[in-house]
């Protein structure tokens, strides 16, 4: 039943086939037609034929009420749930790439990141295939003096344990250290999934301007929101409505529609000026 279930899912791929190029992927192309995705084979769809398209080096957010297919949208972009339609990845569809290839190509950041016990630098760079050097500088990128300035014991260092599943750090420490980790792989496409929804807005606030200035440019962010002020700068919004696409552009754009979505969201926030505000300022 499991390989027939894999047959299925993988469009007739088995996991060790599909290994592709060694270039790939060379940027974070993003290009999805008519993607369609459920839970079980005979279970009702929770996305119904998106189709949008991404340039390498986009940062996009992601915005719906619950039960809009948020999350489900990332799952189907990791084919961790059954989909229809076709998504291709720097070009090649990744139904064509077997799944440790193409999960490895990509950097998906959850609301609570799992975290290994050991020291910091096992959590960073668990394969050890780089330098301290390396390691400091993205911690450093990722915002390390917010992580140094709540530690639990004095300076951190890349020697610092870590307790399993991170429970000596607070949900944001635990995110700047995810975040690193992200920086070190360098991966063309990187995921949030609600990933500051738990953190407190100053550790968020970090979060967002390490991504926005430390991020190689050719790599495409997609970053599912709770806050809106999280996603307001970026060069696009989608609106998700019970598994579809409602609207998708720049915030700018999207926020001159008084029938709007996106313009309602925002004008029922206690923040809708500087909302307003952030938008206007992407160019």
């Amino acid at each position: 039943m499991a390989n027939s279930a894999i047959y299925q899912i993988r469009g007739g791929l088995f996991p060790d086939e599909g290994v592709p190029p060694a270039y790939w992927p060379a940027s974070g192309d993003l290009k999805v037609e008519k993607l369609s995705a459920r839970y079980s084979l005979d279970g009702p769809r929770v996305l119904h034929d998106i189709s949008f398209e991404v340039r390498s080096g986009e940062r996009v957010g992601i915005v719906g009420r619950t039960g809009s297919g948020k999350s489900s949208l990332t799952l189907a972009l990791l084919q961790c749930i059954i989909t229809e339609g076709k998504v291709y990845y720097d070009g090649i569809p990744i139904d064509r790439i077997n799944l440790d290839a193409l999960r490895s190509s990509i950097t998906l950041i959850p609301q609570v990141p799992e975290l290994l016990s050991g020291t910091l630098r096992q959590n960073v760079d668990p394969f050890q295939q780089y330098d301290d050097a390396t390691l400091n500088d993205a911690l450093r990128s990722a915002g390390l003096f917010s992580l140094q300035s709540n530690t639990i014991g004095g300076r951190v260092t890349l020697d610092t344990p870590i307790a399993s599943g991170g429970t000596n750090l607070s949900v944001g420490q635990r995110q700047i250290l995810a975040l690193a980790r992200a920086i070190v792989r360098q991966s063309k496409l990187l995921i949030l999934d609600e990933a500051t929804s738990a953190i407190d807005y100053a550790t968020d606030a970090v979060i967002q301007a390490s991504l926005r200035q430390e991020l190689d440019k050719g790599v495409t962010l997609l970053t599912v929101a709770h806050r809106l002020q999280t996603i307001m700068d970026a060069d696009k919004v989608m609106v998700l409505d019970a598994g579809r696409i409602v609207e998708f552009g720049k915030p700018s754009e999207l926020l001159k529609d008084e029938k709007g979505t996106l313009r309602a969201l925002v004008d029922k926030s206690d923040d809708k000026e500087t909302l307003y505000a952030m938008a206007s300022h992407v160019g």
